[in-house]
């Protein structure tokens, strides 16, 4: 495996989500700042999700594709969930897709691991 191009937007822009979705979840909410940074944490993370999707091993996905189903679906249960006043859903939806981020991140690196294994070559731990 290499870095191609979808990879490396793949890592971008969870990079972006991880950093981005932890102010956003640090400020205080309901104010304009929280939304504007709100909404470019989804845009990034709807966009690490759906590249996700096309990084397969061997042609196939993996079980890591099944958190990125869920985070997807916890992130638009969130977006409806605040559209339709209901704060503490959305709370709750945010933080789960969050930690949904937080967690495949954490499994993509471990040993391994296809994406782990190009980032720790990268930075010239293996």
């Amino acid at each position: 495996m290499e870095f191609t191009p979808l990879i490396l937007i793949h890592i971008a822009t969870a990079a972006g989500a991880l950093v981005s979705g932890a102010v956003t979840l640090g400020m205080r909410k309901g104010t304009r700042t929280h939304r504007i940074f709100g909404r470019t944490w989804v845009l990034l993370m709807a966009a690490t999700l759906l590249v996700s999707f096309g990084i397969r091993t061997s042609g196939h996905f993996s079980w890591i594709h099944l958190l990125s189903a869920g985070t997807l679906v916890a992130l638009a249960a969130s977006i409806y969930a605040v559209l339709h006043g209901n704060i503490r859903a959305h709370r709750r939806g945010m933080v789960s897709a969050y930690i949904g981020l937080a967690v495949a991140g954490a499994f993509t690196l471990l040993p391994g691991r296809s994406l782990g294994g190009l980032l720790w070559q990268a930075v010239g731990v293996i």
